[in-house]
C-alpha cells in the first residue's frame, strides 16, 4: 500500500491595495475584473490539479493563503476558495494548520469573524512596525493604532494562533525605536513572531530611492545592536527562537513553513506560486492574464520546471535545514539521499567547524550562536 506523502498547500493572492516600495513579490493593485478572473482561474486550476496523478499522492497538513495581501479579497471569496481546497484535495486526519496573511486596514472585525467561521485557524498579521513614522516610510496603509485594533478584533473573533510580521533595519530606525516596537508586540502576547531585516531588492522603488541617496539604512553596528535587543527581549518572553527569523511559543511553530525548511513537498496555486512535487520544482507564470489564459486553455501554467538530482537536493536540504536552530539530522540525510554530510563537504565543513560557525552534536549539524548572524556566509560555503 502506498502511503500519502505529507505536503503543504499554498494559495498566492497577488493583490494589494497599494504595493509597498520594498516588496519584490508578484503583487499589484487589481484593476476592474482582475479579482473575478483570478478566482475563476484558481478554482479551475484546483480542479485540474486534483486530477493530477502526482498531486493525488499528496496529503496536506497545512494551507497558507499568502501574497500580496489576501485580505484584499472579499471574505466570502476567501471562504469559497478554502472550501474548494478542502473539497478537492486530501488532508491529514489531524486538524490542518490553515493560515491567512492579513494587513491592518484591509479587514474589519466582521471579516475576521467570517474568516474564523470559514475554517482559518491562524493569522499572520503584517504589522512591520508600531511606529507610525516608520510605517509611512515603508508605504504601509495602516497606523499603529489600526494594527492594535486588528489584533484585538482577531482575538475577539476566536483566533488563538496569531503571528506578527515585524521589520528592523528600516530607514531612520533607531535601536530604541526597534526596542519599543518589539516590546509593544511582546506585551500583546502573540503565539508567533517573524522578525525580518529590511532587504532592498534590485528593481524595487526602494532600491531606486537608495541609489539616489533619498535615505540610508542603519549602520551595520546599529543592526547588530537591534539583534542583541531582540535576543534580550525574547529571552524574557514565552517565545523561543526556532528559525533564523522566527520565534514561537511551544507547539506554535509555523507548520507550513517548517515543511519548506525541511525541503518537503508543497503545491502552489495562483500566478507566481512555486510547487515541489513529483520529483520536480515548478514555478507558475507570474502574470495574471497569462495565467488565466493558460488555465482556461488547459495548458501548462509552469514557467519553469527543474529536476534536482540527488546531490543538488541533498545540498538544498542542508541549506534549508540550517535555517532551523535544531539544524539537520545527519542520519535522516543519509537515509533520504544516501550521502554523508562530513564526507560530502569534506574540507569546507571542517573549516566551518574549526571557525565555530557550525557544530555537530547529537547527530545533528547546526549553526552555532556565533554562526547565526553569519548564516548567509555559512550557507554560501555549503551550496
Amino acid at each position: 500500500m502506498n502511503l500519502a506523502a505529507l505536503a503543504g498547500l499554498y494559495v498566492h493572492v497577488p493583490f494589494c491595495q497599494q504595493k509597498c516600495g520594498y516588496c519584490s513579490f508578484y503583487s499589484f493593485a487589481p484593476q476592474a475584473g482582475d479579482t473575478q478572473r483570478y478566482v475563476e482561474a484558481v478554482q479551475l486550476q484546483m480542479r485540474q490539479l486534483a486530477r493530477d496523478a502526482d498531486v493525488r499522492t499528496l496529503s496536506f497538513s497545512s494551507v497558507f493563503f499568502g501574497g500580496g495581501t489576501p485580505s484584499t479579497l472579499p471574505v466570502t471569496v476567501l471562504a469559497s476558495l478554502l472550501a474548494d481546497c478542502c473539497e478537492l484535495f486530501s488532508f491529514t486526519k489531524e486538524m490542518p494548520e490553515i493560515t491567512i496573511e492579513v494587513n491592518p486596514g484591509t479587514i474589519d472585525a466582521k471579516g475576521l469573524q467570517q474568516l474564523r467561521r470559514a475554517g482559518f485557524n491562524r493569522l499572520s498579521i503584517g504589522i512591520q512596525s508600531f511606529a507610525d513614522q516608520e510605517l509611512q516610510q515603508l508605504g504601509r496603509i495602516h497606523t499603529s493604532g489600526e494594527a492594535q485594533a486588528t489584533i484585538e478584533a482577531a482575538r475577539s473573533a476566536g483566533f488563538d494562533n496569531l503571528s506578527f510580521d515585524l521589520m528592523y533595519g528600516l530607514p531612520g530606525q533607531s535601536v530604541r525605536s526597534w526596542q519599543e516596537t518589539l516590546e509593544r508586540a511582546l506585551a500583546i502576547a502573540p503565539e508567533h513572531l517573524s522578525l525580518y531585516e529590511l532587504t532592498v531588492e534590485e528593481g524595487t522603488p526602494f532600491f531606486l530611492q537608495a541609489e539616489q541617496g533619498q535615505w540610508a539604512l542603519p549602520s551595520e553596528d546599529a543592526v547588530m545592536a537591534m539583534l542583541a535587543t531582540t535576543e534580550t527581549a525574547v529571552d524574557s518572553s514565552p517565545l523561543e527562537r526556532y528559525e533564523i527569523s522566527n520565534y514561537a511559543v511551544a507547539g506554535r511553530q509555523c507548520r507550513h513553513n517548517l515543511n519548506y525548511w525541511h525541503n518537503g513537498l508543497y503545491l502552489g496555486l495562483g500566478p507566481g506560486a512555486v510547487s515541489a512535487f513529483g520529483g520536480q520544482r515548478r514555478a507558475t507564470v507570474a502574470d495574471l492574464p497569462d495565467f488565466c489564459r493558460r488555465v482556461a486553455a488547459g495548458q501548462s501554467v509552469w514557467a519553469e520546471e527543474e529536476q534536482l538530482d540527488a546531490a543538488a537536493a541533498f545540498r538544498e536540504t542542508v541549506i534549508m535545514g540550517l535555517r532551523l536552530l535544531a539544524g539537520v539530522s545527519i542520519t535522516e540525510l543519509r537515509h533520504r539521499f544516501g550521502l554523508d554530510v562530513t564526507t560530502y563537504y569534506g574540507a569546507s565543513l571542517h573549516r566551518l567547524l574549526d571557525q565555530n560557525l557550525v557544530a555537530i552534536e547529537g547527530g545533528r549539524l547546526f549553526l552555532t550562536r556565533q554562526g547565526l548572524p553569519l548564516a548567509n556566509q555559512v550557507m554560501a560555503a555549503l551550496v
